[in-house]
């Protein structure tokens, strides 16, 4: 069965610090992502949610990756409701504001010339990994402020009308998409219509920007779950310096071998099921990762 197993992101600090994951000559970003390519099927790039990347770095991530392999993208933060800083925006797009943007501004606070702008730029950044047959989805995870309803489900159309002819996958963070079996069947019925991936969301429970692991497929080749950890203590602390201390979580290996027939319940629908980790604390990804790997080889789903 078609089942990739990755993490999200290849260059996280704590990952690199910790001097357990690269090799000693991986020092280099070419020498990394070769590395992580030759050890993993898939990763997810996160960079492209902080600052659009260049067609020529995804030009670069496409040779240096082997054939087969899959490069999820994550969607640019300003598409899905996220704040941003002008300094992220290319020069040219900075220059041509004049400095009229506030230092954090949202999708709302642009002019329509400068909103198609950075559509057709995010598209033109996917063109080299599409060409090279290493683009997988384009992921748009939602803020917890996107809540269901007509202005949320509005939000998600805007989104899949400009991504046309790309495959995405849809992340929400607010439990109202999921309240109750009827709003969860009116949900994924919504995903199914528009034609793309629901995430299945392996995370802490019990708060309103958590949702429930909904193991179902919507989109008609892709499956897509994500681990984020299950460390609830951290899960909304304020002022955590970086994303690796929210996700800071070892998944026993129970907990991963509990996971191992519903995931064969996915592939068993979808053409291809994505497992991405995105518990980067250190080397905890990879690790969690190559165990999953390990279990789904032995059930016989890899």
């Amino acid at each position: 069965m078609n089942v990739r197993v990755g993490t999200a992101s290849w260059t996280d600090k704590t990952l690199i610090a910790c001097g357990r994951f690269y090799p000693p000559g991986a020092k280099t970003a070419e020498g990394r992502l070769r590395f992580y390519a030759s050890q993993f099927p898939i990763v997810e790039v996160d960079s492209s949610y902080y600052a659009m990347p260049a067609p020529a770095t995804a030009q670069l991530w496409a040779e240096r990756t082997p054939e087969g392999f899959v490069m999820n993208v994550k969607a640019f933060r300003l598409f899905t409701g996220h704040q941003t800083e002008p300094h992220v925006l290319h020069k040219d797009l900075q220059l041509a504001m004049g400095g009229s943007l506030p230092p954090r501004f949202f999708y709302r606070d642009l002019p329509s010339e400068l909103i198609d702008e950075l559509w057709k730029r995010f598209r033109e950044c996917l063109l080299p990994l599409r060409a090279a047959g290493r683009l997988g989805l384009v992921h748009f995870q939602f803020p917890p402020w996107v809540v269901a309803g007509a202005a949320g489900r509005a939000q998600v159309e805007h989104c899949v009308q400009r991504m046309s002819g790309f495959d995405l996958s849809v992340e929400f963070r607010h439990g109202t998409w999921f309240e109750g079996a009827a709003q969860q069947r009116d949900t994924l019925g919504f995903l199914r219509e528009l034609g793309v991936a629901h995430t299945v969301v392996d995370g802490p429970q019990g708060f309103s920007n958590s949702v429930p692991a909904l193991w179902e497929v919507t989109h008609p080749r892709y499956a897509l779950l994500r681990l984020h950890g299950r460390n609830r203590a951290t899960w909304n602390v304020k002022g955590q310096t970086s994303a690796s201390d929210r996700f800071n979580y070892d998944y026993p290996d129970a907990e991963l071998a509990e996971m191992v027939p519903r995931i064969e319940r996915l592939a068993l629908t979808a053409m291809q099921t994505h497992v991405i980790f995105n518990n980067n604390m250190e080397d905890q990804g990879q690790r969690n990762a190559r165990t999953l790997t390990d279990l789904l080889v032995a059930a016989g789903l890899r």
